[in-house]
Formats: C-alpha cells, sequence, structure tokens
C-alpha cells in the first residue's frame, strides 16, 4: 500500500521559507514523477512542482526562482524548499505520486504577519 506523509508546514512571516517534506513508502520515488500541488479556500487544486524520475524539474511560473523541489533517493523523501513566501503562497499543499497521482493528506502553510 502505497503512502504519502507531508510535514513541514506552519505559520510564517511574509518574505520566510520553509521546508515541506514527503515520506513516500510502499513506492520508491526515484521511479515515479513526484510532485507537489497546492489548495487555497475556495480554489481548485494548482500545480506547483514537479520532478521527473531523471532529476529534471518543472515549475509554475508563480513559483519559479523562490521554491525548490528535490528528492532524498536513499530515505525515499521528496522536498519543498520554499523562500520568499509571500501571503499568496497560502494554502494547504499535497505531494503526489505517479500519473495519475496518488495523494498525501497535505500540509497547511500559511503565510501572514
Amino acid at each position: 500500500q502505497v503512502r504519502l506523509v507531508e510535514s513541514g508546514g506552519g505559520l510564517v512571516q511574509p518574505g520566510g521559507s520553509l521546508r515541506l517534506s514527503c515520506v513516500a513508502s510502499g513506492r520508491v520515488i526515484g521511479l515515479f514523477t513526484m510532485g507537489w500541488y497546492r489548495q487555497s479556500p475556495g480554489k481548485e487544486r494548482e500545480f506547483v512542482a514537479q520532478m521527473f524520475m531523471a532529476g529534471n524539474t518543472n515549475y509554475a511560473d508563480s513559483v519559479k526562482g523562490r521554491f525548490t523541489i528535490s528528492r532524498d533517493n536513499a530515505r525515499n523523501i521528496l522536498y519543498l524548499q520554499m523562500n520568499s513566501l509571500k501571503p499568496e503562497d497560502t494554502a494547504v499543499y499535497y505531494c503526489s505520486s505517479g500519473v495519475p497521482p496518488l495523494w498525501g493528506q497535505g500540509t497547511l502553510v500559511t503565510v501572514s504577519s
């Protein structure tokens, strides 16, 4: 059974940083496309970043240059380093694995002063 568990969310001031983690069990993340999505209240879930099997990455324009997706193959963990956070980054962030994606339960990020 595949399980994805996100952590690392919280309250941060504008301009601050957070690192999200997604621990995968039952699946080797290096063998799948892995991604991060987010959903704000009243909005649809939107793409944030993804990493392909070969290690190449893709980002939404809204986070390009501020967020970095990475993975630790030995520990089977996917990360999202978020810098220069803005209030509009406030959302529940979800880890995804494969296509069609499997989802974690999400972790809440709140950017507010």
